[in-house]
């Protein structure tokens, strides 16, 4: 498992254990996996797809305007993004971003 922070200037828009992160890289969409190598790179507009592990994680729900919980292992969150950079070392992911939106 890996530990997940994404946050925007104005929020933080999920934060909890993954199994997996998809993001938009500047030089192509990418993955994340377990024991990754240290990486730091920008992102640019597109999706970002989060797929969550055992353990509790929170989201910011858009439609809602509220934090909500999600307790279950697999599921998949895909959040609209604008830009910005992730950095991921020894198993800890974060990601900074411009704005994010959830995708239904």
């Amino acid at each position: 498992m890996m530990q997940l922070t994404m946050l925007t200037p104005e929020r933080e828009i999920f934060k909890g254990q993954v199994q997996r992160i998809t993001v938009p890289g500047v030089g192509g969409k990418f993955q994340v996996l377990k024991n990754h190598a240290p990486v730091v790179s920008a992102l640019e507009s597109g999706t970002v797809t989060v797929v969550t592990a055992v353990g509790e994680s929170l989201y910011f729900d858009d439609a809602s305007g509220t934090i909500k919980t999600i307790d279950e292992a697999g599921k998949t969150l895909n959040f609209k993004v604008g830009g910005g950079f992730i950095e991921v070392l020894n198993n800890s992911i974060s990601v900074l971003l411009s704005s994010a939106r959830e995708e239904n």
